[in-house]
């Protein structure tokens, strides 16, 4: 009986750790789970292996790393607090890790490494060019990983994608969208009108990932692959799915990032978040031939379903309080 693989998770109690961890462990995966308090982790899945650990902390990863085949790196610091003190230590902690255990990483990637050079439709290969600090970090990241790759041969893969929408109530533009109350009372919408923009439903993400981690001998060293996602042509049909499922006709109202100005001298979230406005500005999309050549089609579930899941998870977040 052949056994079961192993895959460590950084950041399994996060949108697409915690998604990608349920489906690798479906799939007859060990799961390895590092968390800095493992007793009372949100979503604690009981039948998964739990560590004690500090994914900035090299000795704690490299030790939960031991015998994985599998590295999930989903990890962020909370709320973007000490987000550019911490990115790069933690995925160099990952590739150390990695490079002893002979895993393979999975990356969830961003679209902010592009800048408007690359825009409206987006390759693996167009350049990064990033106009924002967070951007620019995040290039850095993907940088150490293929250098990994062509220096040490250490694999990886980062699968990139739109907003996320449909995982656990975070710092996500759909979240923004419904804003706190619950039920919504409206929907404040970043975008301009006509604009389109680009969103991705966490559980096709994870199941992505999951097709491409289980074909692992079909895959380069260094892999990077888009997802098309949720394409919405003109920002209107995020909105008329989230009035679907809240079975009314919520008004429309402006995101003030007018406020986000104000906030950010001492909300670092804030911030963040701001700088990333440039993205609701034009209509981008990430081209994902090379993901349909290799795979043959994408993971994608219905808007109404999608959209759905996802506010009926901010309700029960709410209603849990």
């Amino acid at each position: 009986m052949r056994m079961a693989q192993t895959a460590l998770v950084l950041g399994a109690t996060g949108a697409i750790g915690g998604e990608l961890a349920k489906k690798l462990f479906a799939s007859g995966w060990q799961i390895r789970a590092l968390h800095r308090a493992p007793e009372r982790p949100a979503g604690h899945h009981p039948a998964y292996d739990w560590r004690r650990g500090d994914a900035m902390n090299r000795a704690d990863v490299m030790g939960a790393a031991r015998g994985a085949s599998l590295i999930v790196h989903a990890v962020n610091p909370p709320g973007y607090r000490g987000w550019a003190e911490r990115v790069l230590p933690m995925i160099d902690n990952t590739i150390a890790a990695a490079r002893t255990a002979d895993a393979r990483i999975i990356l969830p990637g961003t679209v902010y490494n592009y800048g408007p050079d690359a825009f409206p439709l987006i390759a693996e290969d167009a350049p990064q060019n990033p106009v924002t600090r967070k951007g620019a970090i995040r290039v850095s990241l993907e940088h150490r990983l293929a250098t990994a790759a062509e220096n040490e041969g250490v694999r990886s893969l980062i699968v990139r994608a739109g907003d996320y929408f449909g995982g656990p109530p975070a710092n996500n533009w759909f979240h923004a969208l419904v804003g706190p109350r619950r039920p919504p009372r409206g929907i404040r919408y970043p975008g301009r009108q006509g604009v389109g923009h680009q969103w991705a439903y966490v559980q096709d993400v994870a199941e992505t990932m999951l097709r491409l981690a289980t074909a692992e001998n079909q895959l380069p060293v260094f892999a990077r692959y888009h997802m098309r996602g949720h394409w919405d042509e003109d920002g209107t049909r995020m909105i008329t799915a989230i009035r679907a499922a809240a079975g009314t006709h919520l008004p429309i109202r402006h995101f003030p990032w007018w406020s986000l100005r104000i906030l950010g001298l001492a909300w670092e979230t804030g911030r963040e978040l701001r700088e990333l406005s440039y993205l609701w500005q034009r209509s981008i999309r990430l081209d994902n031939t090379a993901l349909l050549s290799h795979l043959g089609s994408e993971p994608h579930t219905p808007w109404p379903q999608a959209v759905a899941h996802a506010l009926q998870a901010s309700n029960d977040k709410a209603a849990a309080r």
